[in-house]
């Protein structure tokens, strides 16, 4: 172990540790078990500090083998490596404070290895005198937490179109494939299997143009702006230099905020981005159930995966789906916690910014990953023509695609036979009634995806 100080006292630290003092107390003070914080937060945060680091250096307020040492850590960092060093909870009280600590002291020690140094030297390289000058956790924070969402956005929208290409895929393939519509939970009228694909096709590139477009919406950042938005504590230089750092590092388009102290405030840019998942996961929702009710009728025929039952023999269930249904609850509580965390700001801090960033970009993750399996699997759906065949020939509903061409009594009569006839096919009833071509042409493919009937009533 190792004996560290801070304005409280002094702890024991494990030796190997690269973190410190700080994050040793948010590890006693947080022990919820809620799940950690993001590493894509934590990537997107020695980013930040990278950038600072880089402007602190260039404008001569941090040694150039400090600074070096603090940007060869943060690649280090951003890369993927020392992920076990940031063990806290996502859970936790100060804003953010404890993961900044965190991130500040695995930087200075890591730092302190590359200078040479022993772990816990911070008269060499300091967490705060150091790796956090010209810096606040309301600045770095908020700015992260942007820089992570922008990121996983990009991701999203290209793992998006992928699922739209797959729905568009089978919106092709059972495009001449007859089945019933449903409304209500009734028989509808007849459409195209291919056509039902198509109206989730069109739902899902809607979420991907939103998705991104509203990337743009958090590209306004708060660094530079330090503890409320004012700059305090920080250099002119420092606060005009360290924006372009940042755009150097992430290759993103961030700019900061004409109001800085808006910025810091105020967490409704968040909300508006989760309200724009919650709306593609309410498509993935509407979806998931409706395939799942069509392989239950046996109209389309699910990828097997995995047994269903641990009784039952044979069974499969749509387990997928149920997972996909499951993301999209998760996704939309999750909004629920955004937009509480970002409501209850108080002054000028948002201090619930922990749970905001653990609930977007969970979110972000979640989306992700649901949208690369659903591809997969939607691109396994089979279709059983025949038993959409069935369902059509047998349903009273198709009646009305011959309302433009015989008159709404006259199908009323033919409906009325029908049913004294004691038959189950109203299709082979029709076609004895009226002539199997006109049946043939009515309830082709063409003609009921047509867009409005072509023959004139008669």
């Amino acid at each position: 172990m190792r004996i560290e100080h801070d304005m409280l006292g002094e702890k024991e630290v494990p030796a190997t540790a690269y973190w410190g003092i700080h994050t040793q107390r948010a590890l006693e003070n947080f022990p919820f078990a809620s799940g950690r914080v993001p590493l894509e937060l934590i990537r997107a945060m020695a980013m930040v500090k990278r950038a600072a680091a880089g402007a602190n250096r260039d404008l001569g307020y941090l040694p150039a083998e400090k600074a070096t040492a603090i940007i060869t850590a943060c690649d280090e960092i951003m890369a993927g490596s020392l992920a076990d060093q940031f063990p806290l909870d996502a859970l936790q009280g100060g804003a953010g404070t404890s993961s900044h600590m965190n991130v500040n002291e695995v930087l200075a020690n890591r730092g302190l290895e590359i200078m040479g140094k022993a772990r816990g030297d911070y008269a060499c390289l300091h967490p705060l005198e150091d790796v956090n000058l010209h810096q606040s956790t309301n600045d770095v924070y908020p700015t992260a937490v942007k820089i992570a969402a922008i990121l996983e956005l990009k991701r999203l929208s290209d793992a998006i179109a992928l699922l739209q290409g797959a729905l568009q895929r089978k919106e092709k393939e059972f495009a001449d494939i007859i089945k019933l519509g449903r409304t209500e939970m009734q028989d509808a009228v007849p459409i195209t299997l291919g056509s039902e694909f198509s109206g989730w096709a069109e739902a899902v590139a809607r979420d991907r143009w939103r998705t991104f477009k509203c990337e743009e919406r958090l590209r306004v950042v708060n660094i530079g702006g330090t503890a409320v938005g004012t700059g305090i504590g920080a250099p002119r230089d420092y606060i005009f230099l360290v924006i372009e750092k940042l755009r150097e590092v992430t290759g993103l388009g961030v700019s900061r905020s004409e109001n800085l102290v808006g910025e810091t405030a105020n967490a409704d840019t968040f909300v508006e981005v989760s309200g724009i998942l919650k709306a593609h996961m309410v498509n993935i929702l509407k979806m998931s159930n409706e395939l799942r009710l069509m392989n239950l009728l046996g109209e389309i025929k699910l990828p097997s995966v995995q047994a269903g039952s641990s009784i039952m023999p044979g069974k499969v269930n749509p387990v997928i789906l149920e997972a996909a249904s499951q993301a999209a609850m998760k996704v939309i509580a999750n909004d629920a916690l955004v937009t509480e965390a970002a409501s209850r700001a108080t002054g000028q801090i948002v201090e619930f910014m922990p749970l905001l960033a653990d609930a977007l970009l969970g979110s972000l993750l979640l989306l992700n990953r649901i949208n690369a399996v659903l591809t997969r699997h939607i691109d396994g759906i089979k279709a059983d023509e025949a038993r959409c065949r069935y369902y059509v020939d047998k349903s009273r509903t198709i009646i009305t695609a011959f309302v433009a061409m015989v008159g709404y009594d006259r199908c009323n009569e033919l409906l009325k036979q029908f049913e004294a006839s004691g038959q189950e096919n109203l299709r082979a009833f029709l076609e004895e009634a009226l002539g199997k071509d006109m049946v043939d042409r009515v309830l082709s493919s063409h003609n009921l995806v047509g867009l409005g009937h072509r023959e004139a009533h008669g």
